[in-house]
């Protein structure tokens, strides 16, 4: 078995993740409301369960009625999302005042000003950005 990588063609890569949740529609429209996310593309069958397409800010991601693998069912997640942000403290709040429940309050450490989030589908979130190394003692 050979281990060589072609190098005449650059290697694009990305991770898009693929969250699982019981209620997709409402994920959807959670996701939309804390996070300002855009629905770039949904299939939906004829039980209204759904897959959908979604981007925040070019961050893109997919949100599918999974209802057996998702955390709610399966008592918690094993992914947390990191979304970074200019500003996370008014991304937090709105986060929280669109039903997410608060893990972590904001708080400056290791560089990241960030705080965490569970989302009322069980997908924990991580929302803050690296502090610039001036501001980091």
């Amino acid at each position: 078995m050979s281990t060589d990588v072609p190098t005449s063609e650059p290697l694009t890569t990305s991770i898009t993740p693929w969250l699982s949740v019981h209620r997709g529609a409402e994920a959807v429209d959670y996701y939309t409301a804390a996070f300002r996310a855009v629905e770039l593309h949904r299939v939906e069958n004829d039980a209204g369960e759904i897959v959908a397409h979604l981007s925040i800010g070019g961050a893109d991601f997919w949100v599918s009625d999974e209802a057996d693998s998702s955390p709610e069912v399966l008592g918690g997640g094993s992914v947390r999302m990191i979304l970074t942000v200019d500003d996370p403290d008014p991304v937090f709040e709105q986060a929280v005042a669109a039903g997410a429940t608060v893990v972590a309050p904001i708080y400056e450490e290791h560089g990241w000003r960030i705080g965490r989030v569970a989302d009322p589908f069980g997908h924990h979130w991580e929302i803050g950005k690296p502090r610039s190394p001036d501001s980091v003692s």
